[in-house]
């Protein structure tokens, strides 16, 4: 019996339709088009402004485009997976919401948070779904509202961050495609440098918290970005050495969103050319859970079957890792 291996079948992707450019965050806070661009790469990002809608409506969204694109039968989708930071709301899975709204009746569904890793850790927790053998489809989506948790004041973070999400379907390949290896990697000492500190169990959510902003996410960002530079670049050496890959062998390197310097070095560690570097930074910012399923989106295209990609993230926790994937169809 041949090894079944789990194989991305299908994208899709959503992102709101208001655009915050830089030009408009120049008016909220000190700050400028050239600074911005310098130090992030990045040009403008979407925004989810109207009321009541959260994280689950860009995830339904982005399920419904692949939906809508594959011509897969919903009914037929074993599980529903959602990487998110930003859920909708406490105890309630965004992921069981989404299921519904898109017509998967017959799937279970779990939400998943490793900050901008989700998603990343999402694809090695559905590849060993489908690996079971029990499981034919399974759907990952990396969605998240950061807009909801961001102070438009401070600086540090409302340049970075923007709203969006991308989905990707998992189904068992016979042909040796598909998720080829993984290194995930964790270190907790790090989440006191970016996380959002009240909400939680430990912090619950007071009068004095919201009015003092100890609601919106924080970070430190000299310390994220030297971890991030260092973390996802290795980690993506690493796996290319185990599996004894060259750069002339990579199609493509799926990075992480946060910041085009960051992507830079990690392409710089393994002399990868810029021409084989996915990137949309400068149009969507970070979108957390979404920058590698939407890179998918974006580039699915020029995609081919057989292509060997190499995904790498670093998020808060922190969490970073890189996962080698080859194409399973042409577009």
């Amino acid at each position: 019996m041949s090894k079944i291996t789990a194989a991305i079948t299908a994208v899709g992707g959503y992102v709101p339709e208001y655009v915050l450019t830089n030009q408009i965050l120049e008016t909220l806070v000190e700050t400028n088009d050239e600074w911005i661009t310098t130090r992030t790469g990045i040009k403008e990002r979407r925004i989810l402004k109207e009321d009541g809608k959260g994280t689950s409506y860009l995830a339904i969204n982005a399920a419904k485009d692949l939906l809508n694109k594959s011509g897969v039968d919903p009914k037929e989708i074993d599980l529903v997976i959602v990487a998110t930071a930003t859920p909708d709301m406490k105890a309630a899975a965004t992921a069981s919401y989404t299921a519904t709204e898109i017509g998967a009746i017959n799937a279970f569904a779990f939400d998943l948070e490793a900050a901008c890793s989700s998603f990343l850790f999402g694809m090695s927790v559905a590849a060993r779904y489908i690996e079971s053998g029990k499981y034919k489809k399974v759907l990952l989506i990396g969605a998240d509202k950061n807009s909801s948790m961001i102070n438009y004041k401070d600086r540090a973070t409302c340049i970075i961050f923007g709203d969006g999400a991308g989905a990707a379907l998992f189904e068992p390949n016979l042909e040796g495609f598909g998720l080829q290896d993984e290194l995930l990697r964790s270190d907790g000492n790090g989440r006191e440098f970016l996380q959002a500190t009240y909400g939680g169990s430990s912090y619950p959510i007071t009068p004095e918290a919201i009015a003092e902003g100890k609601h919106y996410i924080f970070q430190e960002g000299k310390m994220v970005f030297k971890n991030a530079v260092f973390n996802m670049a290795d980690i993506t050496e690493k796996i290319l050495v185990r599996n004894n890959i060259t750069n002339d062998d990579i199609a493509w390197l799926v990075p992480h969103q946060a910041n085009k310097r960051i992507i830079d070095a990690t392409a710089s560690r393994i002399d990868l050319d810029e021409s084989k570097v996915m990137m949309n930074i400068e149009r969507y910012g970070n979108t957390t859970s979404a920058t590698l399923p939407l890179l998918l989106f974006d580039y699915e295209k020029q995609l081919k079957k057989g292509d060997k990609l190499i995904f790498a993230a670093f998020g808060g926790g922190f969490t970073w890792g890189s996962i080698y994937l080859t194409w399973a169809y042409n577009s």
